[in-house]
């Protein structure tokens, strides 16, 4: 195969070139390149579909699994609670998260307000083992005071058995 080199020139400089490395100058001036440079163009992560950062909140779109009447976080909520660390950690202006554990109405109020702080308190260890600052994040557990929706029914109760992030300070 053969190839044509190719031949420019540029205010007395001679450009030749063809499908090699090397490129040969010729001339007495300089080649000077005048105009606005492009923006630099950051590429931002895609979010995840499960993790959403807002002004007021993380906002996760899967509920956090535990053992039954346990603070203990199950595994298939661990690459989720990844997520949110990543998230807190990938936003540095987030000064300070609240994690909050909500109850439904089932059951005992104090068992409910223990349990739910205690689950608050176990996802916030779980972040702080994967790196987020403990400084940056507190635990408080609300058992059923703070309802999403009717405790009346099935389907109201397990809405209200959830685990949310809060920002409540930004820099």
């Amino acid at each position: 195969m053969h190839v044509t080199p190719i031949l420019l020139t540029l205010g007395g400089a001679v450009l030749l070139g063809g499908c090699t490395s090397e490129v040969i100058f010729e001339g007495k001036s300089d080649i000077s390149i005048v105009g606005t440079p492009p923006p630099i163009i950051h590429k931002i992560a895609p979010q995840s579909s499960r993790v959403l950062v807002t002004d007021k909140a993380i906002e996760i779109n899967e509920k956090v699994q535990f053992e039954l009447n346990k603070s203990t976080i199950l595994p298939e909520s661990f690459s989720l609670l990844d997520e949110v660390g990543k998230a807190i950690q990938d936003h540095p202006d987030i000064k300070h998260v609240e994690i909050q554990g909500h109850a439904s109405s089932d059951g005992d109020k104090t068992q409910n307000m223990t349990l739910s702080d205690s689950r608050a308190k176990s996802v916030m260890t779980y972040l702080t083992t994967k790196g987020v600052d403990p400084s940056r994040l507190s635990a408080k557990g609300y058992g059923d005071t703070v309802p999403l929706a009717d405790n009346n029914t099935e389907e109201g109760r397990v809405r209200n058995r959830r685990v949310e992030f809060h920002i409540t300070e930004r820099k």
